[in-house]
């Protein structure tokens, strides 16, 4: 075993050495040390306190964490059949140990004791927190069953994380599995040359002819939004709509319509096994929200608001599409294609058009220029680190007097075998060793367009919005100052909350003071000219409405069925989504449309009853940054308020005491509503 490079990792994980076959192994032996290790605390001690429990506890578990960190992160962005099966076969095992862990009576008296007795008052905020949370855990994981619940309760947990890797796995397989070829130039009409371009490159790549477009999001959203031919887009829009389901052109391949069902049924077991209605209730007890009432209420209220303004935007589009362009009964392919055309015709601006403004070599260096002048942080990127793939880069952040912050992994292009979306993960988490704190690092992943020929990779404003989102939760990660794993950076923070720092570094996308640090043309260095700024401003909240009850939709209709499951009648998937349409939706999709097939976020993600989060999070994060409106954008003072009340302070106290620190009082949800063109 000393060979296995996931054992004994010291410092950044050595991606280029590690084998499916070093995976079972180094886990088995972890796993074991783990358990070995908590037994042995729990026989040598009567008396129990932090520094003879809860901190060797940790110590042997950052060991679990970063030997499996790369691991999980390798499943997502390189997949493989190899890789793919010993994640599998390693899922169960880890699921057995967390709840075996949180069903151990003794270790559960022992942390009791420690809330209990005198050495609680002399642990500082962040300690306290971490044994209220483990003490909530516990419960959570079944404590207070019976053996035989217990053993159901442990059950249900490793086949839902075995049934979400295969939704997500269905997913993947199903978004790589088609192509189309065109070798006809005529059917390319309307498209950009950067959308041409990809397809001829993807073309070579596949040694076939002409020009092949795929499911990746930079390949099929331009067809959808500039593809002049309507067969074309519908053709598009009908595979990736129809992905991992029972319908489209690999119907029943991997359909993930049985999958759907087994995960709300095993959650709503787990979650009255635990004494809860529904799963939506356990949800939200780890949560900011304080009920599911609460929940929807706060989702029907902004439908209500929005929904007047979002029929308004569909009619200017079924309008537009008539009067200019002679065009009736749009289908749900027609949508984003008439909307562009609208917004080109209302604004004279489209997201190609901003692309040649924002070369990665010039957005990259202006977010990290962005990130200093708010926080007086230094990032610079690090050569000839150890990575997945060759496209990978590595970076370090140093605070205003030198010292090593944080570090970073950020992988931005799409490519076959990596899962789509964009995201934050963990890879080391800041906690206190015996030679200092360990530096926290993060793997920041993105699915843009690659360069194209000799030019550099050219963003649209949504993907480097996407960028400042995904950086925001990895300033959260990186930036934290508490000393223990359990409640640094996102750990430990309320899953609605998680969103603030993510959501609140998108405003500086919209500054014209942060553009001229961030946006440069990528052949003659020319800022973002005026009248365009103007024009993306006026543009701005074109649609935001329709946007707005979308995403309510989807909040809606993941809060719904998990918070309605009743085992007599099944998931009602797509009865309960009619039904969630027929409330907040505008435009109703085509019959065969399969979006929860590939709803991974609530599927396979950490969003089940929990999607509503962004939206939640969103009125914290539009309440924060208008601190900077008011301030001015770069106003060092708010920024530094913002850097220790929020980012440093990771899960060490409740979210809405963090938000008072800074604010100064509890957050109104008017920035959200102005920022969306809804205030009254």
């Amino acid at each position: 075993m000393t060979d296995n490079p996931l054992l004994g990792l010291t410092g950044l994980p050595p991606f280029s050495m590690i084998r499916p076959e070093h995976v079972e192994p180094a886990l088995d032996a972890i796993l074991a040390e783990c358990r070995a290790r908590v037994a042995q605390l729990l026989t040598d001690n009567t008396t129990y306190s932090w520094a003879n429990l809860v901190q060797p506890i940790e110590d042997v578990e950052d060991k679990l964490s970063r030997a499996w960190s790369p691991v999980g992160h390798m499943n997502s962005v390189m997949n493989s059949e190899a890789l793919r099966t010993v994640y599998n076969a390693c899922l169960p095992k880890l699921s057995e140990y967390g709840t075996e862990m949180g069903q151990n009576e003794a270790l559960y008296q022992a942390y009791k004791q420690i809330a209990d007795g005198p050495e609680y008052a002399r642990l500082d905020t962040a300690q306290r927190k971490i044994i209220d949370n483990a003490i909530r855990d516990f419960r959570l994981s079944g404590i207070a069953l019976d053996p035989a619940q217990r053993k159901r309760y442990k059950a249900l947990m490793q086949e839902l994380s075995s049934v979400q890797a295969k939704f997500e796995e269905n997913l993947l397989d199903a978004t790589n599995a088609w192509k189309l070829q065109i070798t006809d130039k005529a059917r390319l009409a309307g498209l950009p040359d950067s959308a041409i371009g990809l397809a001829k490159q993807t073309a070579e790549r596949e040694a076939m002819d002409g020009w092949v477009f795929n499911l990746e999001f930079p390949s099929y959203y331009p067809v959808l939004t500039y593809a002049d031919d309507r067969e074309l887009r519908r053709e598009v829009y009908t595979a990736y709509v129809t992905r991992a389901s029972d319908e489209g052109p690999n119907a029943g391949k991997w359909d993930n319509g049985p999958l759907m069902e087994q995960l709300l049924a095993l959650r709503h077991e787990a979650a009255q096994l635990l004494g809860f209605a529904n799963y939506a209730e356990r949800s939200i007890e780890t949560k900011m929200a304080q009920s599911t009432d609460q929940v929807m209420k706060f989702l029907s209220d902004l439908a209500e608001r929005s929904l007047p303004k979002a029929r308004e935007d569909l009619d200017a589009v079924r309008k537009f599409a008539r009067e200019q362009h002679n065009a009736d009964n749009l289908e749900s392919w027609d949508i984003s294609y008439y909307s562009e055309k609208l917004r080109q015709h209302q604004y004279a601006i489209s997201q190609e058009e901003l692309k040649p403004y924002f070369p990665e070599t010039r957005v990259l260096p202006g977010m990290f220029a962005v990130v200093q002048r708010l926080y007086g942080l230094q990032i610079r990127e690090v050569p000839c680190i150890d990575t997945w793939h060759p496209s990978v880069r590595f970076y370090e952040i140093h605070d205003a007097a030198g010292k090593l912050r944080g570090q970073f992994y950020l992988d931005l292009y799409a490519r076959p075998h990596k899962r789509g979306g964009a995201w934050m993960d963990d890879c080391i988490a800041r906690r206190m060793t015996a030679s200092g704190p360990q530096t926290p690092v993060a793997y920041l992943t993105c699915n843009f367009s690659p360069p194209i020929g000799n030019d550099p990779a050219l963003f649209t404003h949504d993907e480097m919005i996407t960028l400042f989102h995904e950086f925001g939760h990895g300033l959260h990660h990186m930036l934290t100052q508490v000393d223990y794993a359990g409640v640094s950076g996102i750990s430990g923070v309320a899953w609605d909350a998680v969103e603030l720092p993510s959501q609140f570094m998108e405003n500086w996308c919209w500054e014209r003071e942060a553009l001229d640090l961030i946006a440069g043309h990528y052949q003659t260095g020319e800022p973002l000219p005026q009248q365009l700024y103007e024009r993306m401003q006026a543009a701005r909240n074109f649609q935001s409405a329709m946007q707005m009850v979308r995403q309510l939709e989807f909040s809606i209709f993941d809060f719904r069925i998990h918070r309605e499951f009743d085992p007599a009648k099944g998931g009602r998937v797509y009865e309960i989504l009619d039904e969630v349409r027929q409330q907040v939706a505008v435009m109703k999709p085509a019959s065969f449309n399969r979006f929860p097939h590939s709803f991974s976020h609530i599927f396979a993600g950490g969003y089940a009853a929990g999607y509503y989060s962004y939206k939640w999070a969103e009125v914290l994060s539009a309440d924060a940054f208008s601190a900077f409106e008011e301030a001015g954008i770069f106003d060092r003072a708010t920024g530094e308020r913002f850097l220790t009340a929020i980012l440093e302070r990771g899960g060490s106290r409740e979210p809405m005491e963090l938000f008072i620190d800074f604010r100064g009082r509890e957050p109104t949800i008017d920035a959200l509503l102005r920022h969306s063109g809804l205030a009254a």
